[in-house]
């Protein structure tokens, strides 16, 4: 059990993406049918502003701001004082996930590509770590580098499913 939860926090990014895809399906079984066109990706990307941009980026902003040593010691680093300022900006994504979950389409494109540019950006520097520094600690090489990649991509395909959605029905 203890390895679990191990994983599930060292891997927070993961965790909150599969809560988000839970919370989406409970919220898609809670609807009598037939459900309106567009409710399974209205359902996949509110849940995913709430726990994949929402929910984790304000656990980043928790662990850089006041666990700051474990958490560059996680990614392989030294402790630096820019990992505040890395969890204020966590911080700021995060309240503007929670404000997408019910908020409108401009909103929501926010709270999308602004982490976007955030966690590609901070791919390519943990690339750039592997390949000068041989880093390859879990917190810089894992399931966190990964999903830095991959979570925009399920965002903006998300966002662009939603704008196909409206148009059909409009």
């Amino acid at each position: 059990m203890a390895a679990a939860i191990t994983f599930a926090l060292s891997n927070f990014t993961l965790t909150c993406f599969i809560f988000g895809l839970i919370a989406a399906a409970i919220a898609l079984a809670a609807q009598r049918p037939p459900r309106p066109h567009g409710a399974v990706v209205e359902a996949l990307l509110a849940w995913f502003l709430f726990f994949s941009i929402g929910v984790s980026l304000f656990y980043n902003f928790v662990m850089h701001v006041f666990f700051g040593k474990m958490t560059a010691s996680f990614i392989g680093w030294a402790d630096s004082p820019f990992q505040a300022e890395v969890g204020y900006a966590s911080l700021g994504f995060a309240v503007v996930g929670f404000m997408a979950f019910a908020g409108n389409r401009g909103l929501r494109i926010a709270a999308i590509v602004g982490p976007t540019c955030f966690l590609w950006g901070a791919a390519v520097g943990h690339v750039i770590d592997m390949v000068r520094s041989h880093n390859f600690a879990p917190g810089n090489a894992g399931v966190v580098f990964w999903t830095d990649i991959l979570l925009p991509v399920v965002g903006l395909a998300l966002l662009a499913m939603s704008r196909e959605g409206s148009h059909r029905s409009a």
